[in-house]
This record gives structure tokens, sequence and C-alpha cells, in this order.
């Protein structure tokens, strides 16, 4: 990043607003907030990556969720904390005893952003584009047997088996309203950066790969009265020192995935809060099941009482992230409720003896995604406890798309023995983790461990079943499983993680519900 990239100033963004050409659904306009500095002009956010790497709303399933979320809305928003269902774009709704009709009301008076108003139609067009289209997260979808508008106001969903379609039409991935006027121009019109939601924000301007700016939409349905920010820019921002830079020296509002020795000495900074709060994402590490000796429940038993747990929580997340108990983070409903493994070194020599290496004496390859340190430091600490059972250890650290490939080889032998992974939920339901991560698959996509349990398959289906009728019955049968993988030791729990931002203390009604993580609704948002 060049020195001038480092001093980007708001004075900057402020003349790249007033100049910038407007993209904006339905064709371009000016930005609509004044620009002389009133205290909830702009936010700026330093963020770490590409905001957005796919623009069509059907299609996008990763961190542009960040913007796609305050372009677009959803029927409901689910709150986690309290457990309950905010109306959106439905106004109510109601299911059948069975769980398999669904009846939604679709609330009037709302406008997309090329100034169509939505109806019943509309929101059958969305969501049976996102089904039908076969990508992104349209597997959340599979239940839905039909989609249809009654009228004006109602739309009625069929299912093919009860699912818990309220936290389906929440979700962050594929559930998405748009205006069939624009969507109908094709996935191409999206990618070359045009947007067509009915939410708070309407595109500005945006550049590939580096900023999005955007700006209210005058006509939002829930109005502009009290404090609400008008200009949202945020802005890749590569250089960990220069996110640091740029919230400290005020230029940021919020800076995301900085250090944890940057976030340490933030805390202390009178004018900036490190804000923390659980998160339903965690990171995981998987056990190659189909190479030996990993093939070996014995082993792999031994080697997750090898894992310092404690000494991960304390020297690599630092009070940033917390003991897991399970594949679903805890607080999460269908979670264990203790962990069945602890750092036991003599317990590990134990299970080795009976498993026939009484020395160790066996190659242990473990992978990481580069750049991410406390993966690396993660790896590096297990490496120092398994070389005391005589076990020689690689690591590799390789990018994303390159690691993936390799875990993914039709050979085992050139997979990982050992590979840890972030994950967060689509649908909040344990269903996440369980189908993508632990189900049979015959083409290998995320079941890392190679995993293949017909008595695990059956469970986790019931469960998935269950959680549109009787969520306690669920949430039994998802501990269930959660126990077999854990006896089975597929998997090694690593943490649960948080959410974290550094943001300025003048920022208030700041927050990110686990159901969304990465997810920032900047309507809720205002400067003091």
């Amino acid at each position: 990043m060049s020195k001038l990239m480092k001093k980007t100033s708001l004075a900057l963004v402020l003349v790249l607003l007033i100049s910038a050409f407007a993209t904006a659904c339905g064709g371009g306009t000016e930005p609509q907030g004044d620009n002389d500095g009133p205290k909830n002009d702009i936010l700026f956010m330093a963020h770490y990556s590409a905001p957005v790497m796919d623009w069509d709303p059907s299609i996008c399933f990763s961190l542009e969720s960040l913007v796609m979320a305050n372009f677009y809305e959803t029927l409901l928003r689910y709150d986690s904390a309290k457990d309950e269902f905010i109306p959106v774009l439905a106004t109510e709704y109601d299911k059948s005893e069975d769980g398999l009709t669904w009846t939604f009301t679709i609330r009037e008076g709302v406008k997309f952003h090329d100034g169509t108003e939505m109806d019943a139609e509309d929101v059958v067009y969305s969501l049976l584009r996102s089904k039908n289209m076969n990508k992104g997260a349209s597997f959340i979808w599979d239940p839905v047997n039909s989609i249809t508008a009654t009228d004006e106001t109602t739309v009625v969903m069929e299912l093919d088996y009860a699912a818990p379609l309220d936290l389906i039409v929440s979700c962050a991935y594929s559930a998405y309203i748009m205006s069939p006027e624009q969507a109908e121009q094709g996935t191409d019109w999206f990618q070359q950066g045009n947007e067509c939601g009915t939410g708070p924000y309407t595109l500005h301007s945006q550049v590939p790969g580096d900023e999005v700016i955007m700006t209210k939409f005058d006509d939002y349905w829930k109005g502009w009265d009290g404090d609400h920010f008008e200009t949202i820019v945020i802005k890749n921002i590569g250089e960990n020192a220069s996110r640091r830079q740029m919230i400290e020296s005020g230029e940021a509002d919020i800076s995301t995935a900085l250090m944890v020795e940057d976030l340490k000495a933030l805390q202390s900074h009178p004018e900036i809060t490190v804000y923390q709060s659980d998160s339903f994402a965690n990171t995981i590490g998987f056990f190659n099941t189909q190479s030996a000796p990993f093939d070996n429940k014995l082993v792999r038993q031994a080697m997750n009482h090898a894992f310092p747990y404690d000494d991960i929580i304390q020297y690599v997340s630092q009070g940033f992230g917390t003991r897991p108990t399970g594949p679903v983070p805890v607080g999460m409903w269908g979670s264990l409720d203790k962990p069945m493994y602890e750092y036991d070194l003599d317990r590990a020599r134990e299970l080795l003896v009976e498993a026939g290496y009484p020395d160790g004496g066996f190659d242990m390859q473990i992978g990481y995604i580069s750049g991410v340190e406390d993966r690396k430091k993660t790896a590096e600490l297990y490496k120092a406890e398994l070389e005391k059972l005589g076990v020689n250890v690689e690591i590799i650290g390789m990018p994303w798309d390159q690691l993936w490939e390799k875990a993914k080889s039709t050979n085992p032998e050139d997979r990982p023995d050992w590979l840890s992974i972030a994950w967060w939920p689509d649908v909040v339901t344990p269903a996440s983790w369980f189908k993508a991560l632990y189900m049979t698959e015959d083409d290998i996509f995320f079941n890392l461990g190679y995993y293949s349990n017909p008595e695990l398959d059956r469970i986790i289906l019931e469960a998935d079943v269950q959680s549109g009728i009787d969520r306690d019955k669920a949430a039994e049968l998802y501990r269930e499983a959660g126990t077999i993988i854990s006896e089975d030791a597929v998997s090694t729990f690593v943490t649960d993680g948080q959410s974290i931002y550094a943001i300025r203390n003048n920022l208030k009604n700041f927050g990110e519900d686990p159901a969304y993580p990465y997810v920032l609704f900047f309507y809720d948002f205002y400067r003091e």
C-alpha cells in the first residue's frame, strides 16, 4: 500500500462523494446528504478485504453480506439474544400445525430503489430466483416445494418436510427481496456493480475490490426521523497498521480484523472502544480420517488430548475467544454442555500405546490459511505438544483457495492430516455445522474430515426435520450428534470466536448479532 493510501482522510472521501459517478439501481443519483460535515453525515469503515466479490444477491455467499444487508432486506430478521423474529418486509406470518404450510403477510408501501413498489409477486420472484439458480446458499430452500402469491399482500410457501422457515427467510444469504424489473437484466447486470433492493441505503459508487460508497434511500419505508448516517464508506485497507492508524486518528469510525496485540493496546485508548460480543463463528480442526494413522479413532483421541486448549485461549486469542464444547458454538441451541477432551499428555500416551504407536513415530501435516496469524500460532503451539509424543510435524500455510483444493484432493494421502477452518452459519440452526461439515459427501466440499457415519447422517436429517416442529427435540438430537462426533474425534474444537471491532467512542448503538456474522446494519448507528 502506498504512503498516499495510508494517509487517506475523510476530506478525500468527501471529495470522492461529490465527484464520483453514481451507479445506483435505476440510474445515477447525486449523494442524498449535504456534505458540510454534520455529525451523522458520513460513517467510514476501514475494512480488511474487498467489500464485495459478488454483486448478485441470489449468489453472494461470503463477506459481501456486510454490504448486501444494507441494500437488501429479508422478510424477517432473527434477534438471537431474544430468540424472536423482527418483522421486516413481512408484517406477520403463521404456519400450519404440521409445519408444512407457511403464510406471510407482505408489508405495504415499500419501494425498491428503482422507485417501483413491492408486492407479493415481487417476493415470489425474488425467492424463486434464488432457489432456482442453484448457486450460493440456494440449498436453504431445499425444504420448499412451492412459493405462491395468493393476493397482493400474501405469500404462501408449501414445504416437502417441516423446517424452520422463519429462520430460512431471515438468512443473510439467498433470501433477499429484489426488484424484478432490474433483476431480469441478469447476473451480468448485477456484476457490473448494480443493486435493486428495498434497504435503507442505495449504491452511490464503487471501485471493484477496493471501495463501496452508499447513500441513504430517501423513500426508505422506515423513514429517516431520528439519528442515522446518511453516507456509508467501506474501504479495503489491506495493512493492519493502516487500519489501526486510521481508527486512532479518527479518520475511521470502525476498523476490522486488527491483530490481538493492537486490540490490547487500543483497549486503553481514551477515544476508542474495542467492541466484543459472542459470535456463532468458530474455528475447527479436521483430522484426515481416511489416511493412516488418523483413520484410527484412538490416534485421533490421543491427538485431541495433546491439543493445548488453554494455551490457545490465553496466548493466541488473549481473551478474544472462548473454549468450545463441541462442533456447535456455545450459545447456539443444540450445543454440548462441556467438552469431551482436556489437555492431558499422559492420557494421550496411553491411547497411542493402545493404538500401537507407543513412541509416536508417525508424520503429521498441519495445514492453515496463510496470513491468518492466529492459525499459524495455533499450529506452532500444537506442534510443540505433539513432538513431546514423538510425532513428526510439518506445518504448511497456503492461501485459502489453494489449501481448500489440496483438502479436496481425490487422493487421501495428498490432503493435510489436520486442517483448521473458520465456520459460521447461513441459517441459524445447528444444521449449518452438522449438514455441511459432518454428513457423508460423495464429492468433498466442506466435510474436510472425510467422515462417513450412516447413523450420524440419520440423526442429523431427523434433527433438521424436527427443528421445524419441535426445537427441544431437535436440540436433543443435535446434542446426540455432537457427542458422536466428539467420541469419534473427527475434529478438534479450537475456539469459539467473538465479534470484535475497534470503534470510536462517539459511535452509538453499535452492535452485531451473532445470527449475522460480519454484518452491520448501519441504519441503526449514529454519531454523538
